[in-house]
């Protein structure tokens, strides 16, 4: 999913703060493990009260246990898992603090900070150390959450920017990092295309992503491949399942979804115009191939 667009509605929300486009949201729930992946359009702050927050980004992973927070770049795809503590019936509550570029320059405004120059190594993802003033401070958020009509939007703002001077005055560099445009490559399109093919990404994300107006990224792309984005990821989706199909055993359904199709329906009509087969066709009759062959080679 992307978000915060789409966390405003979960389930196991359990408290909802917004300014300018700004959303605080705070989750409280009982899970196991839960799984799950989402596409950051904005810089996310994630606190974790209570439980288990795992982020794993690219070969890396996370792990943001009770009183932790980490730091969440923009622009970037994120896998997690979520997973209360055995000994509290498995709660797990936690933050989600998104930081809009008005917001940024807003608190860059109301702390008179100098212009920070461009920095070569952005972390995408980094831990945030938590202090007494930090943990004072999400405290201070509760009765925000019981009543957030009845807040001021002023009110807001001026909560906002004292976590963002709690968490500067303890960490420096995380400044550098929150005011960095993003890890934009100018011209690797092919790079950008591969990590996000099977993600819930727009073309306008995917144009953010490479540094480029939308107009642009079409007319690069199409210059370089030949073919319009859209028509390169289903094909690249496509070829994807083909191989899940011939070399596991995963159900046509999860890999559809796995993929990036949003529609099993969608998925095996694509599929059968590219390959003359629905997806469980071709599977049937490559194993069926594979099997007469296998014959062969045991009676000669």
């Amino acid at each position: 999913m992307r978000v915060p667009e789409q966390l405003d509605n979960a389930p196991d929300q359990n408290g909802n703060l917004k300014l300018n486009g700004m959303s605080v949201i705070t989750f409280c729930l009982h899970t196991q493990g839960r799984i799950g992946s989402y596409f950051l359009k904005e810089h996310l702050l994630l606190y974790v009260k209570s439980g288990i927050y795992t982020v794993r980004f690219r070969d890396q992973k996370y792990t943001v246990r009770s009183n932790e927070m980490v730091f969440l770049h923009k622009s970037i795809v994120i896998e997690y898992e979520k997973s209360g503590e055995p000994g509290s019936k498995y709660l797990l509550d936690y933050m989600m603090f998104f930081l809009n570029e008005k917001t940024l320059e807003d608190f860059v405004k109301f702390a008179e900070m100098k212009p920070i120059y461009p920095v070569s190594d952005i972390v995408p993802v980094s831990i945030i150390p938590v202090n007494n003033l930090i943990t004072s401070y999400i405290e201070s958020l509760k009765p925000y959450f019981d009543k957030p009509d009845h807040i001021n939007d002023g009110l807001v703002r001026v909560k906002l920017m004292e976590l963002l001077f709690h968490i500067a005055d303890s960490n420096e560099r995380f400044l550098y990092q929150l005011l960095q445009p993003g890890n934009n490559d100018s011209t690797g399109i092919g790079k950008i295309m591969e990590e996000n093919f099977t993600n819930p990404v727009s073309l306008h994300d995917l144009a953010y992503l490479s540094g480029r107006s939308l107009s642009t990224f079409k007319r690069d792309f199409q210059a370089t491949y030949d073919t319009s984005p859209l028509k390169w990821i289903r094909n690249r989706r496509l070829d994807k399942a083909e191989n899940l199909l011939l070399e596991t055993t995963i159900s046509v359904t999860d890999i559809c979804y796995s993929v990036g199709f949003e529609n099993i329906a969608h998925f095996s009509k694509v599929f059968k115009l590219r390959f003359g087969q629905s997806p469980s066709e071709y599977r049937q009759q490559s194993r069926l191939r594979d099997d007469r062959v296998k014959n062969r080679v045991s009676t000669s």
